[in-house]
Parts: C-alpha cells; sequence; structure tokens
C-alpha cells in the first residue's frame, strides 16, 4: 500500500537478541515516549485514506520498520496490482475485509480480526481490494536483512480465532507476534518482531517487558492513554509513539473510556536500507536490478509479464 517514493538512509542501531516476555513489576530501565508523530491522513492507492505514521518526513523509518498505514478504504478504491521486493508486510484488519489475489495463483480474503504476514522476499505482485462497505486496518512493513531480500515469497495468515488472546485485570491483549501474558504467537518472524494489540478498560494500567536494546513503538487505535512516565499527559488516538531503549513499557487508563493500542518492536539489522517505493533494498544497484527485473519480468517476477488480477 504504497505510492512510488525514493529516500536512502544508513541505519546505525545496537542488536539484541531476548525473548519477548510479560512483567507485572516495575522496571529497572522503563521505556519513556521519546517522539510523538501525529499520523495524518493522505490519499494512497486508488482513492484510499492512509494515516501514514511511519514512512513521512518526521519518521521515514525505525529500523527494522519501514511504514505503518491505518487505513480505510471503501469500493471501487483500493490497492491495485502492485509489485515488493525486499522486505515483509503486515496486514490487520480491524474492520471489514480485504481481498488478496498475487501472480502465484494465491487469492483470498481476510476479515475483522485477520492478519495476512507475507513475505515479499524475492519478488511478488498483487493486489489488495475492499471485501466489505468500509474496510480498516493496519499495515506495517518490516525490514529483511541481506541474507533473506532475495528468498521465495511466503505466507502466514492467521484468522481471529486462531490469534492466541489472554486478559487479566481488565487489560486484554491479542498476540499477533511475540508473546505476552504468558501466551505465544505461532508466527515465524525472520526478523525477530513482535506485534501486540492491548485493549485496556477505564482505570487499568499494564507494563510490558520489551528486550532492551530492540528498537519499539506505539500507535494508538483508540482513546487515550499515559506511556511510560505515570506523570506524563495523556496522548491520544493516531498518535505513533517511539519508546527510548529499555526493559518495558508501563501504560495507564486514566480515562473514562476504553484504550486500544498496539505494541510493536523489532531487532535493528543495522544495515543500509535503499528505498524506492515498494523495492527494498542494500544498494542504489541492487534497486535499479528490482526495477530492471519488474520491468522485463525476471529474477521472481517472470509471471508478472502475463498476470492481472481479477
Amino acid at each position: 500500500m504504497r505510492a512510488i517514493r525514493h529516500h536512502h538512509s544508513l541505519l546505525n542501531f545496537r542488536i539484541t537478541t531476548p525473548h519477548i516476555i510479560m512483567s507485572d513489576s516495575a522496571f529497572n530501565n522503563p521505556r519513556l515516549v521519546v517522539k510523538k508523530v501525529l499520523a495524518k491522513s493522505q490519499h494512497e492507492g486508488d482513492g484510499a485514506v492512509v494515516r501514514r505514521g511511519i514512512g513521512r518526513s518526521e519518521l521515514k523509518n525505525l529500523d527494522p520498520f519501514l511504514m505503518l498505514d491505518h487505513f480505510s478504504v471503501s469500493p471501487p478504491g483500493g490497492f491495485p496490482d502492485h509489485p515488493h521486493r525486499g522486505f515483509e508486510t503486515v496486514t490487520y484488519v480491524l474492520e471489514g475485509g480485504i481481498t488478496h489475489q498475487d501472480f502465484a495463483g494465491h487469492k483470498g480474503t481476510i476479515r475483522t480480526g485477520d492478519v495476512q504476514w507475507m513475505t515479499a522476499g524475492r519478488g511478488i505482485v498483487h493486489s489488495e481490494m475492499p471485501a466489505e462497505a468500509n474496510n480498516k486496518g493496519l499495515q506495517l512493513w518490516i525490514n529483511l536483512s541481506a541474507k533473506d531480500k532475495m528468498i521465495e515469497p511466503n505466507y502466514q495468515e492467521l484468522q481471529r480465532e486462531s490469534i492466541p488472546k489472554a486478559e487479566r485485570d481488565g487489560v486484554e491483549v491479542r498476540v499477533i507476534a511475540g508473546e505476552a501474558m504468558g501466551v505465544h504467537s505461532p508466527v515465524y518472524t525472520r526478523t525477530p518482531s513482535t506485534f501486540l494489540d492491548f485493549s485496556l478498560i477505564p482505570g487499568s494500567e499494564w507494563h510490558q517487558s520489551v528486550p532492551e536494546s530492540w528498537n519499539s513503538f506505539v500507535y494508538i487505535i483508540e482513546g487515550e492513554g499515559v506511556f511510560g512516565n505515570p506523570s506524563s499527559s495523556p496522548i491520544v488516538a493516531h498518535h505513533v509513539l517511539v519508546l527510548s531503549d529499555g526493559d518495558g513499557l508501563s501504560v495507564w487508563n486514566n480515562s473514562s473510556k476504553p484504550l486500544r493500542f498496539v505494541l510493536v518492536g523489532g531487532k535493528p539489522l543495522n544495515e543500509p536500507v535503499v528505498q524506492y517505493g515498494p523495492f527494498v533494498m542494500n544498494t542504489q544497484s541492487e534497486i535499479e536490478k528490482a526495477i530492471e527485473d519488474y520491468q522485463y519480468g525476471n529474477n521472481g517476477f517472470e509471471r508478472r509479464k502475463y498476470w492481472r488480477s481479477q
């Protein structure tokens, strides 16, 4: 879900390997909000509207994350045939449904609460079109390391009922990737990462551990909450909150309405990033090769010559 734009950056972050765990206690080194970005609405694809939190001038990327869109699309709009190479997309439907087709013959619809974790690898051409009158969701782009950029495309799809869920003290979590409250997601993350969907009733709080040197952020879907520092001001929906290094995040819902947010974290790749729209590689020459392969139908894009979505 991206128009073609070009940017080139070198990311330098530390590497760590711990697992995601849940904690009910205070942290030795709590994560705080170091940057707040409002995801403003913009047009994307064919008549779709997205709130882009990552992948904009204020926050171009957060290694290993390349883009975060909160999308809204209705027929006849959508995201018609387009390519990808070099990264993964995670599509999480919040309302309605999205019908996906690709040039390898895969076709299906993910609906409210479902997740599609797509590894583009060496190349995919696909479409993502609305299945109902009103369709909303999140799409996250996760970079792949140099050794994984040219692997074969792959899908992991989870229906709502199969996503692990847990609840405690007015807090509910859906574990899309990683671990929380003692439950684990079955999703395999080539770039080690976690994706947690939290809902907090009024008056509740939660303390979630995150590997200390992973990069992490919060996106607030609805409501308002206090993040990191209990004396800080509440932050409202549609903000991306970049978090400092630390061993965990504390969240308080002091409002009279429910709070819903996603907490996303990932192990930095510490590799050069060269991006041209839907192609994300390590060097400019690799980008030029990706464009050439797509144009001429080579090196993973062979089926592109004859395929059109229905």
